[in-house]
């Protein structure tokens, strides 16, 4: 059997594992665009901050070492520009050097696990020296080149988990930061109201500039970008880094029937299979289930791709797998506090049209008596008529990923308040209340 997998990275590689673990005599080819194989793309912002040393750190398994150990042939510069589905071909071009060279590879079976590229909005000025994305070691590392000490003021355009990161970063380093987003608040898709102005808080408080409800139009300067122009005025700056979401790289379908979610995605059965016959595809390229939703949705995470991946592979091999789809979850820390979130928020679970019921509330991480207690403020909304659990967030220097995952599993078994003021939570003084603050909130909702 011939496999073919677009997409080097985690969904590509976990799919890879599986095959090669099942089916050893089986031929493996992976089509990687870049260099590098199997990397943590969550870490470049922490390896922008010097808190990883190395991009080596941030490499999983080297390229070798899937080809020497498991006989994969894993080729690099190879970037795929169409699929013949009819044929069973992938075609595309080899970079090699200053030159490139067409390829057109057979397969019996295809895994795509192409992944996605940062979005760089159509600014004028954007190909000005100094204005970067982030999304590869290779981009982390032309920002870090361009890091000199005339580099004081740095401007990051949206204000989601990877610019969040990024401003924290920088400031870390000693360097004027300033936040732009188009919306009234940081997160607006994603947080509830009263978490995003402890997000701002926790940014101002720690010296970072947060300009909400501003747009960009463009950059301005000599070769190199000086200023970034909003409908609020110039801003002077010396580098800026534009973290403006994603967009599946799924271009090189355009010739086929395939079914694309509205978000460019591919859309995925729960065997991770497509509407084209022999294709596959995971990862950040592909749709993900949501439970809460009940439909396809898009939230690209390295744990949905590393899982989804996983499950690819073991159906090209054979073994039947489902993916049993997200509830939402996600963590991101910022500066002293940690913010986390499961499930629905408010406007979410209103345009289902499902009623709920909402419940804001400060408290703490553990016994009030035990040294070292910290506040944690959490937001939690429920189904009105069933009592269902519906979404947990929550901001905190401490115990928010404890309460996160929690809700996250109170969520994907359908449970309701009642059912999470009945679980049997671990309890010392040192860790937690008599009551888990979910189990308060629980309550009290």
């Amino acid at each position: 059997m011939n496999i073919v997998i677009i997409g080097g990275d985690a969904a590509g590689m976990s799919a890879a594992m599986q095959i090669v673990r099942a089916q050893p005599k089986w031929q493996i080819t992976v089509l990687e665009k870049g260099a590098i194989y199997s990397y943590g793309q969550c870490g470049l912002p922490y390896y922008i901050g010097g808190i990883i040393k190395s991009h080596n750190e941030l490499i999983v398994r080297a390229r070798e070492v899937f080809q020497d150990r498991y006989g994969i042939d894993a080729r690099i510069y190879h970037e795929v520009k169409e699929i013949n589905h009819k044929k069973q071909r992938v075609i595309g071009t080899y970079h090699e050097g200053n030159s490139a060279k067409n390829f057109s590879l057979p397969y019996d079976k295809l895994i795509v696990a192409s992944g996605a590229s940062p979005v760089m909005p159509p600014f004028t000025g954007k190909n000005l020296a100094g204005i970067h994305v982030l999304k590869t070691i290779p981009d982390a590392q032309k920002i870090i080149d361009e890091l000199t000490s005339n580099v004081l003021n740095v401007t990051v355009i949206g204000a989601g988990y990877i610019g969040l990161e990024v401003t924290e970063n920088l400031v870390a380093s000693g360097r004027k930061v300033t936040l732009i987003d188009a919306a009234d608040q940081i997160g607006s898709s994603i947080y509830e109201s009263d978490i995003s102005e402890k997000i701002k808080q926790e940014a101002v408080k720690n010296g970072a500039e947060v300009l909400l409800s501003t747009s960009v139009s463009g950059f301005e300067g000599d070769g190199q970008v000086e200023r970034v122009i909003t409908d609020n005025g110039p801003l002077e700056t010396d580098m800026v880094i534009v973290a403006a979401g994603i967009k599946p790289n799924t271009d090189f379908f355009t010739n086929t029937d395939i079914h694309l979610h509205q978000s460019g995605a591919i859309v995925v059965n729960p065997y991770m299979e497509t509407t084209l016959p022999h294709v596959y595809a995971a990862g950040d390229c592909a749709t993900h289930y949501h439970r809460l939703k009940q439909r396809d949705d898009y939230i690209p995470l390295g744990t949905h791709a590393n899982k989804q991946g996983r499950i690819a592979g073991a159906n090209v091999a054979g073994n039947r797998k489902a993916f049993k789809g997200v509830v939402g979850s996600a963590i991101v820390k910022f500066f002293d506090v940690t913010i986390g979130k499961t499930g629905l928020n408010e406007k979410e679970a209103t345009e289902l049209g499902i009623a709920c019921c909402k419940l804001s509330y400060t408290t703490t991480t553990h016994a009030s008596y035990y040294p070292g207690n910290n506040q944690l403020f959490i937001h939690m909304i429920k189904n009105r008529d069933t009592d269902v659990l519906l979404g947990v967030q929550a901001v905190g220097a401490i115990g928010v990923d404890k309460r996160i995952d929690v809700a996250a599993t109170a969520l994907y078994h359908e449970m309701t308040t009642e059912d999470l003021e009945n679980l049997d939570l671990s309890y010392a003084p040192p860790f937690n209340s008599t009551w888990d603050p979910i189990q308060q909130g629980a309550r009290r909702l």
